[in-house]
């Protein structure tokens, strides 16, 4: 364990933090987060050459205490324990940490507190950690470089220095959007919202659906398609199984080109376009060529349905209505529109989905207005440059 100190703060402090490299310090971390109520967490990763996110420094923080904690020396499996506990972990922007935490710990926080998710919900919508540091806080993150390598060893004291003030203060940023989601009557709402977010699906991503990431792919018919959805599955699975990034087995014009004219030997395999000797040395040729002749001898596979059917007819011209009054209503609440309700939520439960506006909070806000005006009960009028909601009269103009 070795202790540091991290470059001046705005008051012209010094940040304090722990070091953690190896398995003694890291007890030391764990027994202090036993009892904390909250903590704050943040991950710096890499995954540019990776198929799964490489984690490369671990940085928490609560409320006696800020580590830095390196799992290059240190194994994370006992952080599960803290992670699963009754703390509440804060967070910004969380998503990516959370697969990272799932794949270094096995689990993700049982209570997650996401400030870029509460900062919608009081007017600061998309806000970055510095942009909320500095107008709640009044404090400044130093400078990052988007080129620093986090797995080099050792960090240099910048880099730590920047790593501990991503936490260093999250805690007291929770503390001031709490008070403003309190005093607007969200906390629920941001609750709500934290555990979707915390339920919601990460890590390998079905390979089936992998051809649709690829926009040549998707332009393709018949049988050539249905090679493309077999050979893009082939490549993610591979690149899964590698833990490389699927454009190093395949490149997309590759899947495409191998789609139009299927190969049946490895000479032809790489004549075709954007395939070279680098991508075939990933893996087994004569595999590949397998995959290839089995999905021109198999049926056409049908496509799956990607897109949600199509909204009647009679619905469609209340979509932009309803999107406009949306938008106008997230302004006079502060919120941001995407958090309150986007279009593809309204034609959801325009067409009797079971989505987001069916229930919880935004069916209070705006699901149960929506259904109310489609069926007629009400009626939005402009007044002055705004719209207005308003009983329906039933009595028509003129």
């Amino acid at each position: 364990m070795r202790r540091r100190r991290g470059g001046p703060a705005p008051e012209s402090s010094e940040l304090e933090f722990t070091l953690v490299e190896d398995d003694v310090a890291f007890e030391a971390v764990l027994r202090a987060l036993g009892d904390a109520p909250v903590y704050a967490l943040d991950t710096e990763f890499h995954r540019e050459r990776t198929y799964y996110p490489q984690l490369a420094l671990l940085q928490v923080a609560w409320p006696d205490g800020l580590a830095l904690i390196d799992p290059l020396s240190v194994d994370l499996t006992p952080f599960a324990a803290v992670l699963d506990g009754p703390g509440v972990a804060v967070l910004h922007a969380a998503d990516q940490d959370l697969e990272v935490l799932d794949r270094a710990c096995g689990t993700i926080p049982a209570r997650l507190f996401d400030t870029q998710v509460a900062a919608g919900f009081v007017g600061l919508p998309s806000a970055s950690l510095a942009s909320l540091y500095d107008r709640l806080l009044g404090r400044r993150l130093p400078k990052a470089d988007r080129l620093t390598d986090w797995l080099r060893r050792p960090l240099e004291p910048s880099q730590l220095s920047y790593a501990a003030a991503d936490v260093a203060y999250l805690l007291d940023l929770r503390a001031v959007l709490c008070d403003d989601l309190s005093a607007r009557a969200r906390t629920a709402w941001v609750e709500d919202e934290c555990e979707e977010a915390r339920r919601r699906q990460r890590g390998a991503r079905d390979p089936l659906e992998a051809w649709r990431r690829i926009k040549e792919a998707r332009q393709l018919r018949g049988r050539a398609l249905s090679i493309a959805q077999t050979v893009a599955a082939w490549r993610e699975t591979t690149a899964a199984r590698l833990d490389v990034p699927p454009r190093f087995v395949l490149p997309d014009l590759g899947v495409v080109g191998i789609a139009q004219r299927p190969p049946s030997t490895a000479a032809e395999l790489r004549a075709v376009r954007s395939v070279e000797d680098r991508h075939l040395r990933m893996f087994d040729v004569t595999e590949l060529l397998a995959v290839v002749r089995d999905a021109r001898n198999a049926p056409p596979r049908p496509v799956p349905e990607s897109v949600p059917p199509e909204l009647e007819r009679e619905l469609r011209p209340a979509v932009s209505l309803i999107s406009a009054w949306v938008s106008q209503l997230a302004r006079e609440l502060e919120i941001d529109t995407a958090a309150l309700a986007t279009r593809a939520d309204i034609e959801a439960l325009l067409r009797g989905e079971d989505g987001r506006l069916s229930h919880g909070w935004r069916a209070d806000a705006v699901g149960d207005v929506i259904r109310r005006l489609v069926a007629g009960e009400g009626a939005l009028a402009f007044e002055r440059g705004t719209l207005v909601l308003e009983q329906r009269s039933h009595q028509p103009l003129g």
